[in-house]
C-alpha cells in the first residue's frame, strides 16, 4: 500500500509536491533512524526514546509541522496531509507515532479555542521544538464517559477579588508522554463546568506516576499524573472562558479519532510490508502459499480489501473537512472504528499467516499485534464509536424518513448504470436495506436495544 495516496485537489492543506517531499523525508528518517530492528529492541525493552521522538519535533525533522499553522511556526497542513503524516510514522513504529500524536493532542485545545494570545506564546516554542505536549484527560473513574470527571479547579481570587487562577487537584490515568512532556493540558471541573488549563510539567505540585508496563505501544511513555493543589494561571485558561471543556475536546475528538484512523492504516502498511513478501516466498507442498486460496483468500486479502477501503474512508473523510464542511463527528467515528478494527484484524491473521515465524518475536508481525489493539481503545473505544455511529444514523434516518440512506442508495444506482461492474448495485442495496432496517428499529422500539444498535452501526 502506497504511502501517498491520491487525493482531491483541496483548498486546505499542502500542495501535493510539498506533502511528497515530507512525506520522502519520513521514508527517509523511518529507514535511519527508526528501522524495524530498532522499533523491536524498543518494544523488548520498554523504553521510551526521549531523544528520537525530541528529534522528529525538532527543528531538523519537524515531523510535527504539518500540524501547526503557518502564522505559529508550521506548515499549515489540512486534515488528509496530517492523516499522511501519521500514517507514515505508525508505519514505522506505533509507539514511536502514538509520542507525536500526543503532541497533536496537547495543543489540539489551543487549535480550537485558544486565544490568540495563548496561541502565539504556546505554539510558536512547540512549532521551534522547544515543547513536547501531553494531553491529560482520562481519569481512574472516567475514560470516554467525560462526564464523570473528578480532578477538579477551584478559582483562586487576588485581593481586588478577581480570579488569578486555579488550583488543580485530582488524578489522570494513562496520558501518554507523562513524566516527558514539557506542558499538558488538562480537562478540570471548575464551577462552571468541566475546562482545560494549560499545565507546565515543573508546576509544583504535579507528579507523574510510575511508567506503565504496557502490552503493547511500549516505545511510548504512558503514566499516570498527580495534581496536588496545583497552580494554574488564569491566562492559561484555554480559551479565557470557564465550562467549555466538554464543548472543546469534542472539537478535538473530531480530528485526533481521525488521526488515529490514520495511525491503524499505517500499521496496514507495515503488516503487509511483512506478510505479502512471506506468502511470495514460502514454499509448502510443492508452491508458495501465495498461489494457495485457503491461505490467502482468509489470511490475507480480506484485510487488504479492508485496509484499501479504510484507506479510502480516512482520505476522503479527510477532504470533506478540508474543504470546509462541520458535523464529520459521525463521519470521523466511522473511519477511526472501521479503519482500527480492520488493523486488529489483520495483525492477529498476519501472525496465523506467518505461523511459527509469526509468533516469534524477530519478524515483527506479534509486535503490531500487540501495538495494535490500543487503536481500538484509545481516543473512544470502538464501542464508544458503535454507539456515536449508531444513535446519529438513527437520528439522521428517522428526520428524514429513510431519505438519508435512500438518497446514497440512487447515487450508486447511478454509478451501476455506467459502471456495472463495480458492485455500486450491490452497495445501492445494502444502503437501502440499512436505512429501512433503522425506521423498523424505531418504530419497533428497538433503539433502546444496544446490541441491535451495535449491530446497526457495523
Amino acid at each position: 500500500m502506497a504511502d501517498n495516496p491520491e487525493t482531491k485537489t483541496r483548498p486546505a492543506g499542502l500542495g501535493p509536491e510539498e506533502r511528497e517531499m515530507v512525506l520522502d523525508t519520513l521514508a527517509g528518517v523511518r529507514r535511519a533512524l527508526l528501522s524495524r530492528e530498532t522499533a523491536l529492541a524498543l518494544d523488548r525493552e520498554g523504553r521510551f526514546p526521549e531523544d528520537l521522538v525530541r528529534r522528529l519535533t525538532g527543528p531538523e525533522i519537524g515531523a510535527h509541522l504539518v500540524f501547526l499553522p503557518e502564522e505559529h511556526g508550521g506548515m499549515g497542513g489540512g486534515a488528509a496531509d496530517a492523516c499522511a503524516v501519521a500514517r507514515s510514522l505508525s508505519e514505522g513504529c506505533l509507539g514511536v507515532a502514538t509520542a507525536v500524536f500526543a503532541l497533536l493532542l496537547g495543543v489540539e485545545p489551543l487549535l480550537a479555542a485558544g486565544t490568540p494570545g495563548q496561541k502565539e506564546r504556546w505554539l510558536r516554542p512547540t512549532a521551534e521544538g522547544r515543547l513536547l505536549w501531553g494531553y491529560a484527560v482520562t481519569e481512574p473513574e472516567a475514560g470516554s464517559n467525560l462526564a464523570a470527571l473528578k480532578c477538579s479547579a477551584l478559582p483562586v481570587v487576588d485581593t481586588d477579588g478577581a480570579i488569578a487562577g486555579y488550583r488543580l487537584t485530582g488524578a489522570k490515568q494513562f496520558i501518554s508522554n507523562a513524566g516527558v512532556a514539557d506542558v499538558y493540558t488538562v480537562l478540570a471541573v471548575a464551577p462552571e463546568g468541566p475546562s482545560f488549563f494549560i499545565v507546565e510539567a515543573a508546576s509544583p505540585g504535579l507528579a507523574a506516576g510510575k511508567p506503565e508496563d504496557k502490552h503493547g505501544i511500549r516505545a511510548s511513555a504512558t503514566a499516570a499524573l498527580h495534581f496536588g493543589n496545583v497552580f494554574v494561571p488564569v491566562e492559561n485558561l484555554v480559551g479565557g472562558a470557564p465550562g467549555q471543556g466538554l464543548k472543546q475536546a469534542n472539537q478535538v475528538f473530531g480530528h485526533t479519532r481521525l488521526m488515529v484512523a490514520a495511525m491503524a492504516l499505517g500499521a496496514a502498511d507495515a503488516l503487509a510490508a511483512i506478510v505479502l513478501p512471506y506468502a511470495m516466498s514460502r514454499v509448502q507442498f510443492g508452491a508458495p502459499l501465495a498461489r494457495k486460496q485457503g491461505y490467502t483468500h482468509k489470511l490475507i486479502l480480506p484485510h487488504i480489501v479492508r485496509a484499501a477501503a479504510a484507506e479510502a474512508l480516512v482520505f476522503e473523510t479527510a477532504a470533506r473537512l478540508d474543504a470546509g464542511e462541520n458535523n464529520l463527528d459521525t463521519e470521523t467515528s466511522m473511519a477511526k472504528y472501521f479503519a482500527s478494527e480492520t488493523a486488529d484484524r489483520f495483525a492477529g491473521d498476519a501472525v496465523q499467516a506467518l505461523g511459527g515465524y509469526g509468533y516469534m518475536r524477530g519478524y515483527g508481525v506479534e509486535k503490531i499485534r500487540r501495538d495494535a489493539k490500543i487503536l481500538c481503545i484509545y481516543e473512544g473505544t470502538s464501542e464508544i464509536q458503535q454507539n456515536i455511529i449508531a444513535m446519529y444514523r438513527w437520528k439522521t434516518a428517522w428526520k428524514t424518513k429513510g431519505g438519508f440512506y435512500e438518497n446514497k442508495a440512487g447515487d450508486l444506482r447511478a454509478i451501476h448504470q455506467d459502471a456495472p461492474s463495480t458492485g455500486a448495485a450491490a452497495a445501492a442495496l445494502a444502503l437501502a436495506a440499512t436505512g429501512r432496517a433503522f425506521l423498523f428499529a424505531h418504530r419497533h422500539g428497538l433503539t433502546r436495544k444496544q446490541a441491535v444498535m451495535f449491530a446497526l452501526a457495523d
